[in-house]
């Protein structure tokens, strides 16, 4: 059978300019300045459509193929990640739904029918309770009605019950604490509002069709300060000796990294189910606290029922959630084709400095390369060759690196340049952004570092810096358990400069002190089935598989 739009011996007119333009790329690569090398592709068919893709059945020479990746036919279970995403979407409105399939490796990781099942009823639930829509006017007015009240809040509103997320610090916070919140209103039977501000406009696609998860502008607790918090509502709760407790219709939850009181009982029974009878929660979170939900008893007939394979939830949350929209997934198409999908292998790696003015430059550096090279993702730097290797021989590797700071980028690129290597692998090193420190409150800013996490979750092998939510969303995307940077101690590189992950779930930092009974905890692993110690971060824990 003859693939549409090529030859009867299989070759396709134009893969003798593609041909070309590898042999370019490697002249480019042995000496500097690969910026042209895009110029040329971009200025001759580069711009690689859908269809061009799905050719990539009928030859693996072609540079928009997948070639790390196992051939796949196409169909609408491909497309729509076996059932994960809903096909009720118009195809323009968010591109990356019916596309980002074709830049992924097929994940071997399937979503449950379970899980499908009460995703498909949570988007019914969205669509009849969410914005603009009667049940949520009606609600909202019997809510404003009873702000300063304390009562029977149970009968006051409807059969609409809402959680509101509002942001706390960067991006990978964020959306990490987006997926728990999302996965915590499923198990409430919630309706998920997001409160985005101006700099995280324009990042993702509507998830839920036929509705919207935005927060409208005339939200009437948009000034939460004037909410009742949690931890005020537990202290009467209490102190309380009657039967029963007046409670508030609202109610503010903080799951911060710095704020002291979030190990306050949130994975006990008793007031979840106080939280149960609330219609409404706002809730600002900067952590990954999917961990804390499987704590809850109450929970954990629902959580394994959807997710059998524990270490699956980000990966199948954040695929559902976190589709870039079209001013983002255009950046990261074209990066993808220009610099990585030709390649046999990409190399993700992200540098995360958080204290730059304490770390020098060339000891992160050494780190990164002692840890790549003693692992084999990246080959030694030859010494004694006296001739190079045949080019027909020769294997490219793209490398993305990914950090604040150009240099990274710069000086690995510039290394594999100016040095053969041991293995005769030609070594592309491409970094699509340096902003040199983070920006708060910036759309651009934000939009950069989606299409940079995006972009390391397309990767092969993933290494990442340790406690960064940066490198757990990409992880989670790609479903890569990575290589982590180990934190360096008095600027020194360990002997060891970075382990392997063992989930690529991302670690909760700010778990439980005390238990439900108010007893010191000493190792959560040793108390609840599938958590264990993160590699990262000593008091955190992450997701996994067995039971402990």
């Amino acid at each position: 059978m003859v693939c549409q739009g090529f030859t009867s011996n299989g070759t396709k007119p134009s893969l003798v300019i593609f041909a070309i333009a590898i042999s370019l790329l490697i002249l480019t690569l042995t000496f500097g300045h690969f910026e042209w090398f895009s110029i040329i592709l971009n200025g001759r068919d580069l711009n690689v459509t859908t269809e061009d893709l799905q050719t990539k059945n009928c030859t693996e020479s072609y540079v928009g193929s997948k070639i790390s990746s196992s051939p796949s036919t196409e169909t609408d279970a491909d497309k729509l990640l076996d059932g994960l995403l809903s096909s009720e979407f118009d195809k323009e409105s968010c591109l990356s739904r019916f596309q980002a399939y074709l830049y992924h490796k097929v994940s071997p990781h399937k979503p449950s029918p379970y899980l499908i099942s009460k995703l498909r009823s949570y988007e019914d639930l969205h669509r009849r309770c969410g914005p603009h829509s009667k049940a949520y006017k009606r609600t909202m007015a019997k809510l404003n009605r009873f702000k300063s009240k304390k009562s029977n809040v149970t009968n006051a509103t409807g059969s609409c019950k809402y959680i509101v997320w509002t942001a706390a610090n960067g991006l990978g916070n964020r959306m990490v604490s987006m997926a728990s919140i999302f996965l915590y209103a499923i198990l409430t039977d919630r309706v998920l509002l997001v409160e985005f501000l101006d700099d995280m406009v324009g990042l993702f696609c509507e998830p839920f069709p036929n509705s919207s998860w935005i927060l409208p502008k005339d939200f009437p607790f948009s000034d939460n300060r004037k909410v009742e918090i949690y931890e005020s509502m537990l202290k009467r709760d209490k102190e309380n000796t009657s039967k029963k407790l007046l409670l508030p219709s609202t109610i503010g939850v903080r799951l911060n990294m710095y704020h002291h009181d979030h190990e306050f009982f949130f994975s006990c029974d008793h007031n979840q189910h106080l939280l149960h009878k609330l219609p409404l929660l706002i809730v600002t979170s900067d952590q990954y606290f999917v961990p804390a939900l499987f704590m809850v008893p109450s929970f954990k007939k629902e959580l394994n029922k959807m997710f059998p394979t524990k270490d699956t939830v980000f990966h199948h949350l954040g695929r559902y959630l976190f589709l870039p929209a079209n001013d983002v997934w255009g950046p990261i198409k074209r990066f993808y084709q220009a610099y990585l999908a030709s390649a046999e292998e990409k190399i993700g790696i992200q540098i995360r400095v958080f204290h730059p003015n304490r770390t020098s430059y060339e000891t992160i550096m050494g780190q990164v390369l002692k840890c790549t090279q003693n692992h084999t993702i990246l080959p030694g730097f030859a010494t004694n060759i006296s001739k190079d290797p045949p080019l027909k021989n020769q294997i490219l590797k793209s490398v993305l690196v990914t950090s604040l700071y150009q240099e990274y980028g710069e000086n690995l690129r510039t290394m594999y340049l100016n040095n053969p290597t041991v293995t005769g692998e030609i070594i592309g090193v491409y970094q699509p952004s340096h902003e040199d420190q983070q920006k708060f409150g910036d759309n651009l800013h934000n939009k950069k570092a989606l299409t940079d996490i995006y972009l390391l979750s397309l990767c092969d092998v993933l290494v990442t810096s340790s406690v960064s939510t940066f490198g757990y969303v990409a992880q989670g995307l790609g479903g890569i358990m990575p290589l982590v940077l180990k934190k360096l101690q008095d600027n020194k590189i360990p002997d060891s400069p970075c382990v392997q992950d063992f989930s690529m779930e991302p670690c909760f930092h700010k778990t439980p002190k005390l238990d439900c009974m108010e007893k010191p905890i000493d190792n959560m692993a040793t108390i609840f089935p599938y958590v264990k110690k993160c590699v990262d971060y000593r008091r955190g824990v992450k997701l996994v598989n067995d039971i402990l």
